[in-house]
Formats: C-alpha cells, sequence, structure tokens
C-alpha cells in the first residue's frame, strides 16, 4: 500500500475496509478488524492489479477500495459454494 507508515497503513485499511464492506452490503457481518484486515489486502491486491498508478493518499484509497470490493467478492462466491 505504498511507503507509508504502520499507522498510516492501519487508517488506509480500516477505512477502505469498511467502505468495501458497506458497497458489499457485507458492513453488519464485519467487525473493525477484519475491516482493517480486508482493507489492507485489498490495498495490495488494487497496487497489485492497477500496477500501483495510485498517486497520493486519496489514490491509495481508491485502489484499497476496489481491491477490498473484489476481495470480497470473491469471498463470497467462495462462501456461495460451501452452502
Amino acid at each position: 500500500m505504498g511507503n507509508y507508515g504502520f499507522i498510516m497503513t492501519l487508517i488506509i485499511g480500516a477505512l477502505a475496509g469498511w467502505i468495501a464492506s458497506r458497497i458489499m452490503k457485507r458492513d453488519a457481518e464485519m467487525g473493525g478488524i477484519a475491516n482493517i484486515f480486508v482493507g489492507i489486502l485489498g490495498g495490495y491486491l488494487g497496487n497489485f492489479i492497477f500496477k500501483n498508478y495510485a498517486a497520493g493518499t486519496f489514490g491509495q484509497i481508491i485502489t484499497a477500495i476496489v481491491g477490498a470490493v473484489i476481495l470480497l467478492f470473491v469471498l463470497g462466491l467462495i462462501q456461495g459454494r460451501n452452502k
């Protein structure tokens, strides 16, 4: 997720994970720690997909949100198959 410090990575991850969980309507299922985890993983996934073209904090947040939405979508597909 760029060259941010640990605290800033947690903040961006929490924000991106929360927004992505709201977009995917999974907010009631997830807690704060899950939002941070999904947001950070989404940030790495977004950077991999977009080859780190996002500039600045706002660009990193958007990239992390897109990556987190994709991650939640894939997790939803996997969980749907197990039911």
